[in-house]
C-alpha cells in the first residue's frame, strides 16, 4: 500500500506513520523551502529535531512545490500509484491548484482522499485555520480539566491532534475495506473537533436527557471513589481507582478503614464519589505513613489497583515498558541510536516495525521521481522551475 503524506504538522501526518509502522510505503511531500513545521518543533540535536525523528519514521521524504504546474503535475501521476493521500489543507486549497477529488480521483479511481482538517470541509467554521488546541477548547475537554475552583485546562501535548490520527488511520482502513468491495475510492472527511468529544463520553446524552452538565473535579470522578493521587511518605505520588466495587472494597480493607464498606453508601459508585472526601482521608492518610514501593507491594498482595505517577525517566526504567518494549531503539543515520516509542500493537503473524527514523528533507526525491519513470532530464526541469 502506498500514502502519500501531504499533511503538515501532527494529525494527518501521525495517522499516515501508523500506516507506516505496519509496512505502507509512506512518500511525504514536503515545500521545498517550506518543510513541515514538526521538523522544527520542541528540542533539537546538533540542529536535527528530535520530534520529527518520531513523526517522520518508515517515511521516504521528498519535496514538491503543489502550486506550480510541474508540481500538480508530478502529484497527479504520484496519486495514480498511490492508494491513499492524506492531507490537512483548508478546505477549498487543493480545489485552488487543480488537485482535488475530481482530478485525484480521475488519476485513479481506486483512491482514498483523507481529508483532515480542525472544522471538516463543511459547515460554518470550515475555512478557518485551527489547531488540535481548539478541539480541546471546543469538544468540552478542557471545561471538564483542571480543579474545580481553577481554570479550565489545555493539556500540555497534541491530544486532539492524537486522537484524530488514530481515527483517520482506522478511518483509512475501513475506506480500503469498502474498496475491495467496491471497486472504486472515496473521500475520508475528518475534523479534529469531533473524535476527542466521542471520547470524552456520554456528556451529550447527559445533556440531551438530564440538562446536567459535566463540571471539573480534578483528579476525582464523579463515578466513583477512591480515584486520586495520593502522596507517599518518601514523597512519591501514586494513582489510584477503584471503578469495580469489588476493588473499592478491597482497598478499605486494606487501608484499616472495613467500617466504611457497611455504610449504604458505599454500595454504588456514585455514592462513593458523593464522599469523597472521606474516602480520600483513609486512603490518603494510609498511604502518607507508607513508602512508596510498600504501597505497591501492598496494593498488589490485595489485588488492588495503584501506579506510581511517572515521568519519562521512569518509563525509560519500568520493567514492564522494557518487557514489551515499548520503547525501542532505532539506529539513525544522523544521530546514531535513539530511543523512541514503538509501533502502537503487536500482531503474531503479521508484525509491524520501525524500519527507519525521519528522514532529512527531500531525501528520497530523486528515486521516487524516478520510480515514476521521470528522466533525470525531467527531474532537473523541474528543479529548475522550482516544483521541486
Amino acid at each position: 500500500m502506498r500514502v502519500l503524506d501531504l499533511a503538515t504538522l501532527f494529525a494527518g501526518p501521525l495517522a499516515a506513520t501508523l500506516l507506516g509502522d505496519f509496512g505502507a510505503d509512506v512518500v511525504k511531500v514536503e515545500h521545498p523551502t517550506l518543510p513541515d513545521p514538526s521538523r522544527g518543533h520542541g528540542p533539537a540535536k546538533d540542529g536535527i529535531g528530535l520530534w520529527w525523528k518520531l513523526l517522520g519514521r518508515n517515511k521516504r521524504t521528498i519535496t514538491l512545490d503543489l502550486s506550480t504546474p510541474g508540481g500538480r503535475d508530478t502529484l497527479l501521476r504520484l496519486a495514480a500509484t498511490a492508494d491513499v493521500v492524506v492531507e490537512n489543507f483548508r478546505p477549498g486549497t487543493l480545489e485552488r491548484w487543480g488537485l482535488g477529488w475530481p482530478e485525484l480521483s480521475a488519476a485513479n479511481p481506486r483512491l482514498i482522499l483523507a481529508r483532515v482538517t480542525a472544522f471538516g470541509q463543511q459547515g460554518p467554521y470550515a475555512h478557518r485555520p485551527g489547531f488540535g488546541t481548539l478541539a480541546e477548547a471546543m469538544s468540552g475537554f478542557a471545561a471538564v480539566t483542571g480543579e474545580p475552583e481553577g481554570p479550565p485546562t489545555l493539556p500540555p501535548f497534541g491530544l486532539a491532534d492524537s486522537i484524530a490520527a488514530l481515527t483517520c488511520a482506522y478511518a483509512v482502513m475501513t475506506a480500503l475495506a469498502g474498496r475491495d468491495r467496491t471497486g472504486h475510492g472515496q473521500v475520508v472527511d475528518l475534523a479534529i473537533i469531533e473524535p476527542i468529544l466521542t471520547v470524552l463520553g456520554p456528556q451529550p446524552l447527559w445533556y440531551d436527557q438530564l440538562g446536567h452538565v459535566q463540571p471539573r473535579t480534578g483528579n476525582r470522578s464523579a463515578n466513583n471513589a477512591p480515584r486520586n493521587t495520593y502522596r507517599s511518605a518518601d514523597g512519591r505520588w501514586l494513582a489510584v481507582s477503584a471503578s469495580a466495587q469489588s476493588i473499592a472494597e478491597r482497598v478499605m480493607r486494606l487501608v484499616d478503614r472495613p467500617d466504611l464498606i457497611a455504610e449504604p453508601w458505599f454500595a454504588t459508585g456514585a455514592g462513593r464519589a458523593r464522599h469523597a472526601d472521606v474516602i480520600d482521608d483513609a486512603v490518603g492518610g494510609w498511604i502518607a505513613r507508607h513508602k512508596a514501593e510498600e504501597v505497591v507491594c501492598a496494593f498488589e498482595d490485595a489485588e488492588a489497583a495503584v501506579a506510581p505517577v511517572y515521568d519519562v525517566r521512569d518509563v525509560m526504567t519500568d520493567p514492564q515498558f522494557a518487557a514489551l518494549d515499548t520503547v525501542t531503539e532505532v539506529e539513525d543515520p544522523e544521530l546514531g541510536p535513539l530511543r523512541m516509542q514503538n509501533i502502537l500493537f503487536r500482531l503474531s503473524e503479521t508484525p509491524g516495525g520501525i524500519r527507519w527514523a525521519g528522514r532529512p528533507h527531500g531525501a528520497d526525491t530523486t528515486e521516487v521521481l524516478a520510480e515514476l519513470g521521470l528522466t533525470g532530464a525531467e527531474i532537473t526541469a523541474l528543479r529548475t522551475e522550482g516544483a521541486l
